[in-house]
């Protein structure tokens, strides 16, 4: 460990090392749970950094502090907040399970920074982790509070921004194909025709439909535990200290955090963050549907179905010269998958909540915002490194277009739907066009099968607009 200072919490003397702005608490969580080297994300210690700071605002106002002191409390806080002490936060995320570890880790390294900038040694107390920096508060209901808040900052300024920057790639593909006309597939076999503009239409609007979810999703989350204390009672804590810690939130955030209706659900119960959690399934499901259709769109290039032309990142195989894989879609299948288990740890978190308080959110914390960082960092990549370079291979897809036995559809209202499936039948059978069928045998006159057969009409049946007029 090297040079080391000694502390005492309520358990006894610890060795905690020299340097460390952290205390004993935290050194007996480090050695207690050395697990998995996985720590409490950054916008969770961003947020912890902020409540801890707008809490020494309230006790300098209310008196409960002294100007000095709070002031150095408020400032090391910021200092956690921005982040400038993450390498203080050693904590495993599975520890204690309401998280006491990761706050009095907090509290020591506010305090132990406090003391610092008031001219003090860290280790003397002179500014008290749990007397001064945690007053009025615990960690049952600190620790969900910067899990809401933590996830809301997430969400609205990591989460929707990404998916924004998706939609609107999207988006720019579906103007720019709009007159290309493809077949369309159900089943994986061939039916009528469709633009891909068109195709690229529904998964802009599929992301814009996760970006709505997403927003539902933080109001979710506007209820913050503040004021609970220990088990939802508010013991130790002074009127309107909730309050008034939260209008300083909103005052930064912009995000409109309220103090819970009923302090023991808020305590008892992750409802709220389950519920995110699953809308962040909803949006990897999505973004996994679309990747995967264009994975399928643009594979080949010459034994696949080969409509769509996706930029070349990086070389495909080991042994295979030339070949370039659909990196990007392939990554964003494998970030829905992480972040379906995610959702599936939250899960059994939000089951196992038992009593006055659920024991699962360092967990339900980890994996909430790990699959909004994962989510967001890979909508924007797939955007930029995939979406906004695709190119449509519009020979394919005219040549499949005349070729589909499904373009017969359209000649069902004139013919009817026997008459028109002998027509395809016919079509495949002598490896030829439904045009080339239905022209010998006369089955309407020519300008009546040329229109009904007219591919980019059957894409848009309720436009007078054909592809000729263009």
């Amino acid at each position: 460990m090297g040079a080391t200072r000694t502390e005492r919490d309520s358990l006894g003397t610890v060795e905690v090392p020299a340097d460390a702005y952290y205390g004993a608490q935290t050194q007996r969580a480090r050695e207690n749970f050395p697990i998995s080297g996985y720590r409490m994300p950054r916008r969770f210690i961003e947020a912890l950094g902020l409540i801890k700071a707008a809490a020494a605002a309230f006790h300098r106002e209310a008196g409960a502090l002294a100007r000095e002191k709070a002031d150095a409390i408020e400032r090391a806080a910021r200092e956690v907040q921005r982040g400038d002490l993450d390498a203080e936060f050693v904590v495993d995320v599975f520890q204690t399970g309401s998280g006491t570890s990761t706050n009095m880790n907090a509290n020591e390294v506010i305090a132990n920074r406090a003391a610092e900038l008031l001219g003090q040694p860290r280790g003397a107390k002179y500014v008290h982790p749990n007397d001064d920096v945690n007053r009025a508060q615990s960690s049952n209901d600190v620790i969900p509070s910067a899990l809401h808040v933590a996830a809301r900052i997430a969400i609205e300024r990591d989460l929707v921004p990404a998916l924004e920057v998706l939609a609107a790639s999207l988006e720019r593909k579906a103007r720019a194909f709009d007159a290309i006309v493809k077949i369309g597939r159900t089943h994986l076999q061939d039916a009528t025709p469709i633009t891909v503009g068109q195709e690229f239409g529904g998964f802009a609007a599929q992301v814009r439909a996760g970006i709505a979810r997403a927003r539902r999703a933080s109001e979710g989350l506007r209820e913050l535990a503040l004021g609970g204390t220990a088990v939802g009672t508010g013991l130790n804590a002074p009127a309107h200290f909730a309050e008034s810690v939260i209008e300083r939130i909103n005052a930064e955030t912009g995000l409109h955090f309220v103090e819970a209706d009923n302090h023991f659900e808020a305590q008892g119960a992750r409802d709220a963050a389950l519920e995110a959690s699953g809308a962040l399934k909803t949006v990897a499901a999505s973004l996994s549907k679309i990747a995967e259709d264009i994975r399928l769109l643009a594979s080949g290039p010459r034994a696949g179905l080969a409509e769509l032309r996706l930029p070349s990142l990086q070389p495909g195989s080991s042994i295979m010269p030339g070949k370039v894989n659909p990196v990007l879609c392939e990554s964003v299948t494998q970030v829905a998958a992480q972040v379906i288990g995610n959702d599936a740890a939250i899960t059994i978190g939000a089951i196992r909540g038992q009593l006055e308080l659920n024991v699962f959110v360092p967990v339900i914390a980890h994996n909430l915002l790990e699959s909004i960082r994962l989510i967001a960092a890979v909508a924007e990549l797939f955007a930029e490194r995939c979406i906004d370079g695709i190119e449509v291979d519009e020979a394919t897809t005219r040549d499949t277009v005349e070729r589909s036995l499904a373009l017969a559809t359209a000649l069902v209202p004139q013919l009817g739907y026997d008459r028109a499936a002998e027509l395809a039948k016919e079509a495949w059978k002598s490896d030829r066009s439904v045009r080339e069928v239905a022209e010998e045998q006369r089955v309407l006159p020519h300008d009546e099968i040329e229109a009904a057969l007219d591919p980019m009409h059957q894409a848009r049946p309720h436009t007078r607009e054909r592809s000729g007029d263009r």
